[in-house]
């Protein structure tokens, strides 16, 4: 086992690290099933990291597939100790405008039907994780720090909607998701960030808004996916620049 300890997982527009040195793939087997892929090591801006490909490297798996459970046992039995996930998510509120990047602080799940904890076999007693702050706070500070310092846009707050997928949100969804109190929405936040910390993983996400979502924004017509792979590509290149800053400092 080697001594790293930093993983970043690739949602939407990050199937791939550009700039990563790959030294190996790992085919991992779980007691929970196949992970999204083999788990990818390499060197990035001289340091050791791990990626994974939430979706596949294909980008064939729907968030509602996706097998979350393997992902993060995976990543956990290949000696991780710190996660970044990297998300695109559809904005809500005024602040959260395309392509802004955004690191969330709480999270509400609207999933179902997902394998969302390690605890419900074989277990010698019950088994609760404290959830109240749902991200790793000093992963987030950092990420947040080093945005910044950079002179990223960015929010550096906010709750994310978590919803099943893979369609998009109704306008009146969306109005319900606001009055919860969201200002994000995206579909694979749950159950991944509870999973790391059932794992004691420092977790903590880093989402690009790659759309207003639905009844939001000029017009509020209809989402164009030409206008969703145009704010994640631009979105993406902060993230790789960001990633590239962090990782040496962490």
């Amino acid at each position: 086992m080697t001594d790293t300890t930093i993983a970043i997982i690739g949602g939407t527009g990050l199937t791939s690290l550009k700039g990563l040195e790959i030294t190996r793939r790992e085919v991992m087997h779980t007691p929970y099933g196949e992970p999204s892929g083999p788990i990818t090591h390499g060197v990035l801006a001289g340091r050791e990291v791990m990626f994974l490909a939430r979706h596949g490297y294909g980008h064939t798996i729907p968030p509602h597939r996706i097998n979350y459970r393997a992902n993060l046992w995976a990543l956990k039995n290949a000696g991780i100790h710190r996660v970044v996930a990297v998300a695109a998510v559809g904005g809500i509120t005024a602040e959260m405008a395309p392509p802004r990047l955004v690191f969330p602080d709480q999270i509400i799940d609207y999933t179902w039907s997902r394998g969302h904890t390690l605890f419900e076999a074989d277990l010698s007693h019950v088994t609760h994780v404290d959830f109240t702050h749902p991200y790793c706070e000093e992963l987030r500070h950092a990420l947040i720090q080093e945005a910044r310092q950079i002179g990223l846009d960015f929010v550096d707050r906010g709750t994310y909607g978590a919803t099943q997928g893979p369609r998009l949100e109704t306008a009146a969804e969306v109005n319900r998701l606001e009055r919860d109190g969201c200002d994000i929405v995206g579909m694979t936040g749950m159950p991944e960030a509870a999973l790391a910390r059932e794992l004691e993983l420092c977790y903590a996400t880093c989402a690009v808004v790659a759309n207003w979502a639905a009844g939001r924004g000029e017009g509020q017509g209809e989402i164009s996916m030409e206008e969703v792979d145009r704010n994640v590509a631009e979105g993406m290149v902060n993230v790789r620049t960001l990633l590239e800053n962090i990782i040496p400092t962490l």
